[in-house]
């Protein structure tokens, strides 16, 4: 009769301490039903669920597993498994599965605490957990300025809803990010980004440095505060900033591009993603004129904003064609998809106003990137603590990953 065997392995790890345990088994025709091995600080965590022939018994294997162990210096134990308790686990596998994130300057014992008593309220079971961001030395620990972990959980949720509250919660009250995605070949298999331009790609909302120059800058302000906090429609808001720009001299806007801010993370999060062979696009409310000298800075492949109409220098305070809306950016992002051959859900969208929102609900992943409010309670996925290219995280890229493109 064959018999089922998990054995565990622990103790300081080594070069070729796998291959020669599992050489032992392999001389007695063992099956590995299943393996999982982990480092910490170079301690070693081995597991592997073993299946011994009937005509090799598992008393010999065990023994000279063990033996070699001692060799190596680690610690061994094991544990039968009933044939009934195995079927039970691999009668688990259909299960759905998700991808918990957690972001921020540091991870802290009291916030994986809560965010893990929140995943076992709802009857999810963690079954790894892995660290993206890269190894601190110890006199920057107190220093450190990002932190990341993953989460890979099995089940269905009890109240999908309120765990995303209570998962917002944890954000505001402890200064985190926490997203929460479905594992599945889509996320695995995303092709394109699409990012707002105005406090998104940049730290600046054009208008209102457009305003600055015209002397209309409170003005605008104002009306900008109130559009991207969703208290007034966003076509709306756009005629009435625009029309005070009337006048305004053409040349204070090379002036104002040169000085752009680029959003943090933002020139190493487009490389990587252009490395790794992802088609990059802008879909603004805002200027085209800005959108073209950000694709040119940072090679993005395609831009959609408005077209800021100037006669004889001046500008007119209006666009040429229709306004880029909330609708619009939803409608050029189903057209990007289909122009580039793929489906939706392997479309990223980025933004952090409420005319985002329509673009953020139909991409396969939706981030509401150091959002308003408003944005982030109806947004899929929301980033505050971090820069932007934090997003690499949420697609499950290590820093060591990504260590030669940034620096090459």
């Amino acid at each position: 009769m064959k018999e089922l065997v998990l054995i565990n392995i622990s103790g300081k790890d080594k070069p070729g301490l796998t291959s020669s345990l599992t050489g032992i088994l392999a001389k007695y025709n063992v099956n590995i039903l299943d393996i999982g091995q982990a480092v910490i600080h170079d301690e070693l965590s081995l597991g592997i669920l073993a299946e011994v022939p009937a005509e090799s018994e598992s008393s010999p294997v065990l023994r000279d597993v063990l033996f070699r162990a001692y060799e190596l210096g680690v610690n061994m134990r094991f544990s039968p498994i009933s044939e009934g308790d195995y079927e039970h686990w691999v009668g688990l596998q259909g299960r759905e599965r998700y991808i918990i994130t957690l972001l921020g300057p540091k991870i802290t014992a009291h916030q994986l605490s809560s965010v893990s008593r929140i995943i076992t309220g709802n009857r999810l079971n963690i079954d790894s957990i892995k660290r993206l961001s890269g190894r601190v030395p110890l006199e920057r620990a107190g220093n450190q300025t990002r932190s990341c972990i993953e989460l890979s959980v099995r089940g269905t949720p009890g109240d999908a809803g309120k765990m995303r509250a209570d998962f917002v919660n944890v954000t505001r009250d402890l200064g985190i990010d926490i997203a929460f995605q479905h594992d599945n070949m889509y996320r695995r298999n995303r092709r394109m980004v699409a990012f707002d331009m105005d406090s998104t790609l940049i730290q600046a909302e054009v208008i209102d440095e457009l305003a600055k120059a015209a002397g209309v800058g409170e003005k605008v302000a104002r009306i900008t505060k109130q559009a991207m906090a969703g208290e007034l429609d966003f076509r709306e808001s756009f005629t009435k900033r625009l029309g005070l720009l009337k006048g305004l001299d053409e040349h204070h806007l090379e002036e104002i591009a040169e000085n752009l801010p680029i959003t943090d993370g933002t020139e190493h999060l487009i490389k990587t993603l252009r490395h790794i062979g992802y088609k990059t696009a802008i879909i603004s409310g805002g200027f085209r004129y800005f959108g073209e000298f950000l694709q040119k800075k940072l090679s993005i492949d395609y831009v959609y904003a408005n077209e800021l109409q100037i006669l004889d220098g001046k500008v007119t305070g209006e666009v040429v064609g229709d306004v880029i809306d909330g609708k619009r950016k939803a409608d050029i992002l189903r057209e990007l998809a289909i122009k580039e051959g793929i489906s939706l859900e392997q479309v990223i969208a980025v933004g952090d106003g409420a005319n985002d929102l329509p673009m953020l609900g139909i991409a396969g992943l939706g981030i509401a990137f150091h959002a308003k409010p408003v944005v982030k309670e109806k947004a899929g996925q929301s980033i505050s603590s971090l820069g932007l290219d934090s997003i690499l995280y949420l697609l499950g890229m290590r820093d060591r990953d990504t260590l030669n493109i940034k620096s090459g």
